[in-house]
């Protein structure tokens, strides 16, 4: 008998803002993950609060080594990004360069992995145009974006007054990405 390995779905995304949408969203995915069978990580908030990039210098704080600890045992990745002016935030962008250290893995930065897409603007035209640019990463990256990326207008009443998922259309969303990494992360195993 096979006994199959729950996949791991790094999430990691938000603002420095605690319990943001952008982080709501993220986790709403996640726990999506984790109810298809999926283990999962989050890095959100202070955790990406890290020193600007440098592939020059070596050493790397603790919250950076996790990080890439963690993505290098990824079997699928789900990035969450606020549109600040039309684009993938700094402290999102900042996290994701970390992915250079794994340039010299075997599986070189994200090969073959499943790459989700979440986006979080006050408006549409950001929200799409920062959904794109992370599409755009992930495929510099070699790793694989699923076929549905989700796009959120915060402008919309997304979240009730205790902050739970009140839109419908988003929560199947973010099921539906969950059930695309979840899949993707056990075909390329």
């Amino acid at each position: 008998m096979t006994v199959s390995r729950q996949p791991l779905v790094v999430g990691l995304g938000g603002t420095l803002r605690i319990d943001s949408s952008t982080e709501r969203a993220l986790r709403q995915c996640l726990s999506a993950v984790e109810q298809r069978g999926g283990r999962t990580m989050l890095f959100c908030g202070e955790d990406l609060d890290l020193p600007m990039y440098n592939p020059h210098e070596e050493s790397r704080t603790e919250k950076a080594t996790a990080l890439v600890k963690a993505l290098r045992d990824a079997d699928a990745v789900v990035v969450a990004s606020p549109g600040y002016h039309g684009g993938v935030s700094g402290l999102v962008k900042n996290a994701l360069d970390y992915i250079e250290d794994l340039r010299g893995d075997a599986r070189v930065y994200l090969d073959n992995t499943p790459w989700g897409c979440i986006s979080c603007a006050y408006g549409w035209q950001a929200a799409v145009g920062t959904l794109g640019q992370l599409r755009v990463i992930g495929h510099a990256l070699r790793a694989w974006p699923t076929p549905l990326g989700v796009a959120i207008n915060s402008a919309d009443r997304i979240w009730d007054d205790t902050g739970q998922l009140a839109d419908d259309a988003v929560s199947g969303q973010l099921d539906m990405l969950a059930m695309q990494l979840v899949a993707g992360s056990v075909r390329a195993a």
